[in-house]
């Protein structure tokens, strides 16, 4: 539907007597036979002829020559034939100046961003070497790298993520220019740079190897200090022979499923990153310990994230996942009611993913995993244990009277249940009778 609405849009501009054409990631996705998330659109119609063509669009870029057409509820991003843009921060045109189709191309970041494709005439345009590239499966800048690099910084990460997105590799002189360029990186924004992490990191394509792309291109130490500090964290080989921490992060992401949790990725980052700065060793032993490494990891978590601007609600899931990591080593000990505790945690699932991949990013096991599924699956054939069998109404209506011992009442309730000591309501009430009846409590 998408495409055929982005077919018409180039064919009403072109009717209108305006050269049209699909333009950067939808024509790149296209001819790799994938379905574009998105089509964008150049033309040579200025603005207010976009918005004279079409019923609905949006001004989100009127002066960059940069209108949205609305069609079918799909915003399509329709811009005027871009020539040369004024970069003087690194991040923003001051102005630009409109031109024709190859000045646009020219213009673009990288080659295989810079092809043209006319849906009407089912014909591709390539003024940028994008088309060979493509097949070649290389990531190369248009034009000198320092100068793209230099224009806008974000180019420096997003070229990164192509390669990582697409399995491409990176051509060696953009590569190197990268590198040169990548403390520039901290003059873009934090949000910017977020949404480009989460790309790059998302399950369904090669995260280790982006992340392994990070730190070879330098720019790690300048989005992720903290995560750069991983590089040289050894461990206890008895415990991970596969080395240091960031050796281990790298197998994680490796073994992550491509439909897992989209916060997967960012728990497998943060949960040791407390690593580095927790670090002993045993002076008779030799062994490396992390002691509390969950606890300031799970602070040093939300803190990170936070300075990305990630919403309240992913933060607070991840964080929480760093934080309780390592209780799932103790599962078979675990008291009946703090187990199911631990299985109710809305955070769970994404606990149990990172539980899994954090076993075969180390020493292989899955008996705890596998465990934890089948006592999973138990709970999930018992939804009386869901809800409480009492609420502090109920201890009210008994003649309880509001307080602390109320709440440490409904408490110890709760633990009964969860230990299949108290099974229903009326057994609850009757305990709780007695207890509000015993002069001590």
């Amino acid at each position: 539907m998408m495409r055929a609405t982005a077919t018409a849009i180039v064919q009403r501009l072109q009717k209108a007597g305006f050269a049209a054409f699909w333009v950067g990631g939808s024509v790149r996705d296209f001819l790799l036979g994938r379905e574009p998330e998105d089509y964008d659109i150049v033309t040579s119609a200025l603005p207010e002829q976009i918005e004279a063509l079409f019923k609905r669009t949006i001004a989100v870029g009127r002066k960059f020559g940069v209108i949205v057409v609305i069609e079918e509820e799909h915003q399509y991003q329709v811009a005027t034939f871009r020539a040369e843009a004024d970069y003087q921060d690194g991040r923003h045109p001051e102005h630009v100046r409109f031109g024709d189709a190859q000045a646009d191309a020219e213009r673009r970041d990288f080659t295989v961003n810079g092809l043209f494709f006319d849906p009407v005439q089912n014909q591709l345009h390539d003024w940028v070497g994008g088309e060979k590239d493509l097949r070649a499966k290389i990531i190369r800048t248009i034009g000198n790298p320092n100068e793209r690099f230099a224009e806008d910084h974000l180019r420096l990460l997003r070229a990164v993520r192509l390669a990582t997105q697409l399995d491409f590799e990176i051509e060696p002189e953009t590569f190197r220019a990268i590198q040169t360029h990548a403390p520039r990186i901290k003059a873009i924004s934090a949000e910017r740079i977020r949404d480009e992490l989460v790309k790059l990191f998302a399950p369904k394509h090669s995260a280790a190897r982006g992340l392994v792309l990070l730190r070879e291109s330098n720019l790690l130490e300048h989005v992720l200090p903290e995560l750069a500090a991983t590089v040289h964290c050894e461990q206890s080989a008895d415990y991970h022979p596969e080395g240091s921490v960031f050796n281990h992060l790298v197998l994680m992401l490796q073994k992550m499923p491509p439909d897992a949790d989209p916060l997967l990725p960012w728990a497998i980052l943060m949960h040791d990153i407390a690593k580095p700065v927790t670090a002993s060793r045993d002076e008779k032993t030799g062994s490396i310990h992390f002691y509390e490494h969950e606890r300031i990891g799970a602070e040093m978590a939300e803190r990170i994230l936070e300075r990305l601007r990630f919403p309240r609600k992913q933060i607070d899931a991840v964080v929480q996942a760093v934080r309780c990591h390592m209780q799932f080593k103790d599962a078979f000990q675990m008291r009946k009611a703090t187990l199911r505790r631990l299985l109710m945690r809305p955070t769970f699932p994404l606990e149990l993913q990172l539980h899994r991949v954090d076993c075969l990013g180390s020493h292989g096991r899955l008996d705890v995993h596998d465990f934890l599924i089948e006592q999973a699956k138990e709970l999930d054939n018992q939804p009386e244990i869901h809800p409480p069998l009492l609420k502090g109404d109920d201890l009210l209506q008994l003649g309880m009277q509001p307080g602390p011992a109320l709440g440490a009442l409904l408490n110890e309730i709760r633990e009964k249940q969860l230990q299949d000591e108290l099974k229903t309501p009326d057994e609850a009430r009757t305990w709780a009778k007695q207890k509000i009846g015993d002069p001590r409590s």
